[in-house]
C-alpha cells in the first residue's frame, strides 16, 4: 500500500470530526499555496478567496450562494484555524457520544448558515454598521459554536477536565464563550461575534427541538444525501439470480419484533443515563454506564 492509499484509508477510517479538521487544514494550506502562485505571476492575491468568503451585501449572495457554506472552511492566519479546530476536536468528540456523525454535520453546516444570516441581517439592520464599506466573513467559528452549544444544551452538567482549571461543566464553558462574544463586540469584529452568536443560537434551538421530537435539520440532511448521490456511481449493477431458501420464508412474529424491542430497550437505557448526567453530572455514572454510552454514540 503506497502513501496515497494509506492516506485515503486513514481518512476513510477517521471520525467525522477528524475529517472536518482535515478538510479545513487542507483548504487552509491550499489557499496559501494559491496566494504564492498569484504573487509570483503578479495576480490579485484574493482571486479565489473573493468567491468563497461571505459578504455583507445581499446581492453578492445571489450570484455566489455557495459562499454561505464555503466561508466556514476558510481561515485567516494560523491561530484562527488552530483554535477553531482545537475546540471542534475537543467538544466534537463529546458531541459524538450523544449524537450521530450525520447530526454533527447538520450542526456544523446549519451553524455556518445561521451565522452567515445573522451577519448579513446585522450589517443591513443595525445603525452601527451603516456606512461600512466592503466587509466579508470567513472562519468556522459559527459552526464550532453550534456544536459546542448543542452538546452543552444536551448534557449541561457533563463535567469536562480542563488543563490548569480542573473539571468544569459544559454549560459553564458554553456560557463563557457566549459572554466573551458579547463583551468583545464593541472592541472590534462585531459582525464576526454576532455570527458566532447565530451559530450558538442554532445549536441551542436544534437540541431543544430534538427533545420535542422535531428534527429541524432533516431537510439539510436530505439535501446533502441528494447532492452526494449526484457524484456517486450511476452504473446499474447487472441482474443476479437469487435463490430463496424456502425453509426460512416464514419468520415467526416474535422473531420479527425482536430487533425493534431491543432498540426500544436500548434507547430507554440511553435516556436514563442522560437523565442521570443532567441531574448529577457525568462523573456520577458507573464505568459500565460510561462504556455503554460511548459504544452507543459510535454505532
Amino acid at each position: 500500500m503506497n502513501t496515497i492509499e494509506q492516506a485515503k484509508y486513514k481518512f476513510r477510517m477517521a471520525t467525522v470530526v477528524e475529517k472536518l479538521i482535515v478538510v479545513n487544514v487542507l483548504v487552509f494550506v491550499l489557499m496559501y499555496l494559491f496566494q504564492v502562485i498569484f504573487f509570483l505571476f503578479e495576480m490579485p492575491l484574493n482571486t479565489i478567496s473573493d468567491w468563497l468568503v461571505f459578504s455583507k451585501d445581499p446581492e453578492d449572495l445571489l450570484y455566489k450562494p455557495w459562499s454561505i457554506i464555503t466561508y466556514a472552511f476558510l481561515h485567516q492566519g494560523i491561530f484562527h484555524i488552530f483554535f477553531n479546530m482545537l475546540i471542534l476536536y475537543y467538544f466534537g468528540n463529546y458531541f459524538l457520544n450523544f449524537f450521530t456523525p450525520k447530526r454533527l454535520l447538520n450542526f456544523y453546516f446549519l451553524g455556518a448558515i445561521a451565522g452567515a444570516l445573522v451577519y448579513l441581517l446585522s450589517y443591513n439592520f443595525f445603525p452601527v454598521f451603516s456606512g461600512v464599506g466592503r466587509s466579508y466573513m470567513l472562519g468556522a467559528s459559527a459552526s464550532v459554536m453550534a456544536v459546542l452549544v448543542g452538546i452543552a444544551t444536551k448534557v449541561p452538567n457533563l463535567g469536562v477536565r480542563l488543563i490548569l482549571i480542573g473539571t468544569v461543566k459544559l454549560w459553564h464553558i458554553a456560557t463563557v464563550f457566549i459572554v466573551l462574544d458579547l463583551v468583545r463586540m464593541p472592541m472590534g469584529n462585531a459582525g464576526g461575534h454576532l455570527a458566532h452568536l447565530g451559530g450558538a443560537l442554532l445549536g441551542y434551538v436544534y437540541v431543544k427541538q430534538l427533545d420535542k421530537g422535531n428534527d429541524i435539520g432533516a431537510w439539510w440532511e436530505s439535501l446533502s444525501d441528494w447532492f452526494v448521490g449526484l457524484f456517486s456511481s450511476s452504473k446499474k449493477k447487472p441482474f443476479r439470480t437469487v435463490h430463496r431458501n424456502k425453509t426460512n420464508q416464514k419468520t415467526p412474529p416474535k422473531s420479527r419484533n425482536t430487533s425493534g424491542k431491543d432498540k426500544d430497550e436500548k434507547q430507554k437505557k440511553i435516556d436514563g443515563i442522560l437523565d442521570k448526567i443532567s441531574k448529577s453530572g457525568y462523573d456520577s455514572l458507573s464505568k459500565e454506564e460510561k462504556d455503554f454510552l460511548f459504544k452507543s454514540g459510535n454505532e
